[in-house]
This record gives structure tokens, C-alpha cells and sequence, in this order.
């Protein structure tokens, strides 16, 4: 818990200082941003939990793995982001896609579509499989290790690519929706940073009461589907495709302010994590006077 409170605090101090040094605008962007990919990370600790446990990892070793695929994943954001500031940079039409990839995912997690109730192996791991000798044993932090002389890789490897190309999927939700709230490139990396950082200490406390968070998808919803909309409205008001009003930008469409943003998505997830606390203590007060009702 300790751990998870500086990264916080580490966090509200880093916006503080932009707030010192640029401005107001750019560090509740950064507060927006952090939050948000924060959520979105959280999510995805459901699919990390799902992936310790089918490759079996050792208690002793899942802060390793997670280290690692951290690092990973603070790689891979920083490419995305790079390919998405030039793609923002040099057409803004971009939003439009960004926008409504964003509603499509909103609908798709409200409605449930999005869980990952199981695990399936992708098509990279089973092709390695099918070409390598993958032993079933880990032995430490290796890659490699040997049996009877001959050499193998350990599941530690599949661990890593799993979670890095896992981490790929969920950047097409997280890096659209960082770029809905601001364009800058250093407060996207940044924000993923703090978000990422904090991860490896939240796994390991929410790790048993993910399923708990039933609520969460709902809040997640919210704000993709509010960053969607945003997106296409800033697309629509500083539009430059023919088809759309000849060219020309719609500047009746209005602009939504950062301030609202981070009200949102402070609302959403902060609303959906109170309802799922408040039912997760209705469910347990039933459960405890079930047990007393039996014991009488």
C-alpha cells in the first residue's frame, strides 16, 4: 500500500510542477491523462492475473515477470506514441478514427464483449510451440535452460511475449484515448509512465479482489465513450475532409474544456469503484448472516 501511495503522490507532485512551470491547461491534462490510463491499467490486471495463472508462475517470480513486461510495455507505449503524435501532427482526420474506435470499444465493454474470462494463446506463441522446444519447468529468471544436455526455453519467454503482445492490444484503447486529452506527446508518455509504474504493487494487492471491481467496465465505458466523443467533436471543429461541410471546419461544434474531462473521468471511475465497494460489502454482509442463519 505504501508503495502505491508515493507512486500517487509522486504523480500529483509531477502534475504540480507542470502547473508550476506551463500552466493550469497542460497539468490537468496530465492529471486526465494519468487517471485515465491508471484505469485503463487497472483493467488490464485482470488479463495479467489470468496469464500468471495459466503459465503457472511461481509466487516468487511474478514481480520479476512483472517488472519486465512493464518495461516492455513502457517500450511499445513509446513507439505507439510516436506513431500517433505524427499521425496526429500531420492529419487530423485521424480523430475521427481515434473517435469512433473509442465509442466501439465503449459499447463493447459495457455490454460485457470485452471480458477475458479465459486464456488463448496467440498465433506467435503457438507457432513458436509448434518450431521449438519449450520445456513445461521454470528454472529461475532464465530463458534458456538445459535438460539431459539439450537445450530449451523455459515458459518464462512465452510469460514475456504474452504480456508484451497483450500490451499491444490494449495500447489501440489507451494511446487513442490519451490523445483525446491532449496532443502533446511528452504529457502522453509521461502520464503512461506514472500509470505503468504504479502497476507491479497494484497487482499484487488487487490481485484477489479484481472480480470484485464489478463496476469498473461500466466506469471505463463512460470515459472512452466521452473521450470518443470529444475526439470527433474536436475532428468535426477543425475538420479539413471534403466530404464533411466542403472543407471547411465547423466552428459551431463546441470544444470541450480539459477541466470537464478530468471531472468526467474523476466521476466515472471514482462513481463505478464506490458502487462496486458498496455491493461487495452488501454481498459479504449476506453471506456472513447466511452463516449465522445456518449456525442457528
Amino acid at each position: 500500500m505504501q508503495h502505491i501511495a508515493f507512486f500517487v503522490a509522486m504523480a500529483l507532485i509531477f502534475g504540480g510542477l507542470i502547473w508550476w512551470v506551463a500552466g493550469s491547461k497542460p497539468a490537468i491534462e496530465f492529471y486526465s491523462g494519468w487517471l485515465t490510463e491508471y484505469s485503463l491499467s487497472i483493467d488490464n490486471l485482470f488479463v495479467f492475473v489470468i496469464i500468471m495463472s495459466n503459465f503457472a508462475v511461481p509466487k516468487k517470480l511474478q514481480k520479476f515477470v512483472l517488472s519486465v513486461g512493464i518495461t516492455i510495455a513502457l517500450v511499445l507505449r513509446g513507439i505507439f506514441i510516436l506513431i500517433g503524435a505524427a499521425l496526429v501532427s500531420r492529419f487530423t482526420w485521424v480523430f475521427f478514427i481515434f473517435g469512433a474506435f473509442l465509442i466501439y470499444t465503449a459499447i463493447k465493454v459495457a455490454m460485457g464483449e470485452d471480458d477475458d474470462e479465459e486464456f488463448h494463446e496467440n498465433g506467435l506463441i503457438r507457432l513458436m510451440r509448434k518450431f521449438t522446444h519449450i520445456t513445461n519447468e521454470y528454472d529461475g529468471e532464465k530463458l534458456r535452460t538445459t535438460i539431459d544436455g539439450k537445450k530449451y526455453w523455459t515458459p518464462m519467454l512465452i510469460v514475456f511475449i504474452t504480456i508484451g503482445t497483450t500490451d499491444v492490444m490494449f495500447a489501440f484503447d489507451s494511446i487513442p484515448a490519451i490523445f483525446g486529452l491532449t496532443k502533446d506527446p511528452f504529457i502522453v508518455f509521461t502520464s503512461n509512465v506514472f500509470a505503468l509504474l504504479g502497476l507491479q504493487q497494484l497487482y499484487f494487492l488487487l490481485g484477489r479482489l479484481l472480480d470484485k471491481l464489478v463496476y469498473l467496465p461500466v466506469g471505463l465505458s463512460i470515459v472512452l465513450g466521452f473521450i470518443g466523443v470529444k475526439l470527433i467533436m474536436e475532428a468535426l471543429h477543425g475538420n479539413s475532409l471534403p466530404f464533411i461541410n466542403h472543407g471547411q471546419p465547423l466552428q459551431m461544434v463546441p470544444e470541450i474544456p480539459t477541466w470537464l474531462s478530468l471531472v468526467v473521468i474523476i466521476v466515472a471511475i471514482g462513481g463505478s469503484a464506490l458502487a462496486s465497494v458498496i455491493k461487495m460489502r452488501a454481498v459479504d454482509s449476506k453471506a456472513s448472516d447466511k452463516q449465522l442463519e445456518g449456525k442457528a
